[in-house]
């Protein structure tokens, strides 16, 4: 069976030495998340997830989901490591503590995210959504909703889902069917039919809070494709007293299929039907045409960043996996003479392309982990500061970020699970050894809650160019300012210099989109997935050079662990060495435009 253990000592050290997370004083309360507070967080979630989460990973891919009776039954022992995880208070970590919550900052309720996806995804998605729902509810649900839904879905006792993809419309949210009518009691009357609904159904709560996008007909009752019709409902599962927050009859919403995946078989992905369901209209949140549906904004940016961390997430296990194979297999000799000269072989980790392997992955790992670490303290720090001008920078860099983190790190992430399979050969491929299911578990995450392409767009036309452009002149500020700052350091001199240069790219970049998307857009639709590949390489690199900044203090004051802060500076020096070098690629494809991809009639690609 796989091995997993978490990797608790570099979420200390990303928390208190890089984030130094404590000393925000213009967030209330983070002065008391200590580093003592901090381990025993990360020590219980790691003997959670390792204890009652990753033994059911394999056989819960083996067993999968079945539909009975119109419900869903999970794996045999999801429903006891579920309990777990809710008699835990795991679900609670950044909760309200209105509502039952621990109040704690968005990071730890990230650092758990990691570690149960990692040890099992299927049964982490479970409880994946059930945040996002509740931090819609705390931001536009009504007050009966905060009273009798809210408690229970912070606590995780109840689920929530996100119900937004039909059939015939991903993206293109204006060709919507599902629609809603208003009924005399200031109620709602949902039919339509949504797909791929992660957690559409299960048995391991005794309710499920639906979050639904639907359009509500005009006066003539005609369902226009428009976006300004679309708006943000609640449907529970089972009906809740408004008044009394008791249980009801069952709500007009069945499972139609559980769909047959190629990964994450023990998550039920479910056609949902709802057929005249209850529904409850939640308030507009922010402006223009699609303010009906801002509060399902709240939710996808939170789970854009959830997607990322599960990528992640697969990478992570994948690579401890391959790091234990490569102690164990013999094949072999070192290029340079025998490194083991009393065994039959060589461990194959004395390869340089098996280390190549290993290192590139583990390099993407831990930058990837600061980057997500990183985000999510800023979305504290946008919700929870006390000074005005810091809550706007933070919120500008978390939503420029966002589609960074969701495509470029599931993308990142993909590659290197699949680079982990490579390390075991033909084993790889095998069942027993477990690297088959991450890399079909892993797949999915470039596709859901926005395909990658669709996120690199997103970057380009929006959030590079929202508000004249202020996210991104911010965070080349906040680079240049950090280059200048240790450009006179000779010690970080082979961390800036790769910095330096690929930010120059990515403003080249930039440049390059500014000058030339207004002439032709396909220009931008063109070069926006090789945009995104820069700025995740750059903000990886950033984050290994804030890192190694760190490391070679520790290094230098004779503090903490030296091996630990000398793999860091190696890492640092592999993501430099080796991936920055990849943003002139991506430069030079940029500039190549569109011209060519639009070269051939669309007849040309028919069969």
């Amino acid at each position: 069976m796989p091995t997993y253990r978490a990797p608790t000592e570099d979420y200390l050290y990303l928390m208190h030495d890089v984030l130094r997370i404590e000393d925000q004083d213009s967030v209330p309360g983070m002065s008391d998340m200590t580093v003592d507070l901090t381990r025993s967080i990360t020590d219980g979630a790691a003997r959670l997830c390792e204890d009652a989460f990753l033994p059911l990973n394999q056989s819960g891919d083996e067993e999968g989901c079945h539909l009975e009776n119109g419900v869903v039954r999970t794996p045999q022992g999801f429903p006891d490591a579920y309990r777990k995880l809710v008699d835990g208070g795991w679900s609670a970590l950044t909760g309200p503590s209105e509502y039952g919550g621990a109040d704690l900052p968005v990071a730890y309720q990230c650092m758990f995210l990691e570690m149960a996806s990692s040890a099992n995804l299927s049964l982490a998605l479970y409880s994946a959504l059930t945040g996002g729902a509740a931090r819609a509810l705390t931001v536009i649900g009504e007050d009966w909703m905060k009273a009798h839904l809210l408690p229970k879905l912070v606590t995780g006792e109840w689920a929530g889902t996100m119900c937004l993809t039909e059939a015939h419309c991903g993206t293109d949210l204006a060709q919507m069917k599902t629609k809603a009518v208003r009924q005399e009691d200031g109620t709602y009357r949902i039919t339509g039919t949504k797909i791929f609904i992660s957690g559409g159904d299960q048995d391991l709560t005794d309710n499920i809070v639906h979050m639904v996008i639907a359009k509500i007909p005009d006066e003539t009752g005609t369902v226009r494709n428009e976006l300004s019709d679309i708006h943000f409902f609640v449907v529970p599962k089972v009906l809740v007293d408004p008044e009394t927050g008791e249980l009801g009859p069952r709500n007009g919403v069945s499972v139609g299929n559980v769909e047959k995946k190629m990964g994450l078989k023990a998550s039920s992905t479910c056609v949902m039907n709802f057929d005249n369901a209850v529904a409850y209209k939640l308030a507009s949140h922010g402006k223009g045409k699609a303010a009906g549906m801002g509060g399902m904004f709240l939710m996808m940016n939170a789970a854009r960043l959830g997607t990322g961390i599960q990528g992640l997430s697969q990478a992570v296990v994948a690579l401890e996996n391959a790091k234990a194979y490569t102690q164990e297999r013999l094949a072999g000799r070192a290029l340079t003479g025998s490194k083991y000269p009393d065994k039959v072989a060589d461990p194959i980790i004395v390869h340089p392309d098996v280390r190549r392997l290993l290192l590139q992955a583990d390099a993407f790992v831990e930058g990837a982990r600061a980057l997500n670490m990183t985000v999510a303290n800023l979305m504290t720090v946008a919700e929870q500061s006390t000074d005005e001008a810091e809550r706007q920078q933070a919120d500008d860099l978390c939503q420029l970020l966002t589609p960074v983190i969701k495509a470029y790190e599931t993308d990142k992430a993909f590659e290197n699970v699949n680079g982990c399979l490579q390390v075991f050969g033909g084993h790889g491929y095998i069942r027993e050894y477990g690297m088959e299911q991450f890399a079909r578990d892993a797949r999915v995450l470039q596709l859901y809650e926005g395909a990658n392409g669709v996120q690199a767009l997103d970057l380009v036309g929006r959030k590079m160019v929202s508000k004249g452009g202020r996210a991104t002149m911010t965070l080349f500020g906040i680079l240049d300012r950090f280059i200048k700052e240790n450009a006179d350091d000779d010690e970080m001199t082979p961390y800036i210099a790769p910095l330096k240069a690929g930010l120059g790219r990515l403003k080249d970049a930039t440049g390059w989109l500014m000058n030339n998307a207004p002439k032709n857009f396909d220009n931008a639709g063109a070069a926006s997935y090789e945009t995104m590949n820069i700025m995740g390489v750059v903000i990886l690199q950033w984050m290994w050079a804030r890192m190694a900044k760190v490391s070679l203090a520790k290094l230098n004051a004779s503090e903490g662990d030296p091996e630990f802060h000398k793999k860091k500076l190696v890492l640092a020096r592999i993501w430099g060495e080796r991936e920055v070098p990849n943003t002139a690629a991506s430069l030079e494809k940029i500039k190549a435009g569109a011209d060519t991809i639009m070269a051939l009639e669309d007849a040309a690609f028919a069969v």
